[in-house]
């Protein structure tokens, strides 16, 4: 069990010890891993830590996504650059 509060997108990118990862579910939540066990790993120590800011901060902390996925795709290509 991955034990996510959040849902979790890993991107594979051109290098292959290179994946990024965000929270569709946590604006602002980001990160890279060597991995994609590595980005899991950090997520969900990271998701812990970005709610906890938010709280301190007074921000809005987003409700438990009670049926988080991770999704696993190559990394989204910046339409423009992609035309040229």
């Amino acid at each position: 069990m991955l034990d996510l509060k959040y849902s979790l997108i890993v991107e594979a990118t051109e290098d292959p010890n290179i994946f990024g990862f965000y929270s569709p579910d946590l604006e602002g939540f980001t990160g890279i891993g060597h991995s994609i066990e590595d980005c899991i790993y950090k997520a969900r120590w990271g998701m812990e830590e970005h709610v906890a800011l938010l709280r301190e901060r007074k921000l809005s902390v987003p409700a438990l996504n009670k049926h988080a996925t991770v999704t696993i795709q190559n990394e989204r290509q910046n339409r423009s650059a992609a035309l040229l």
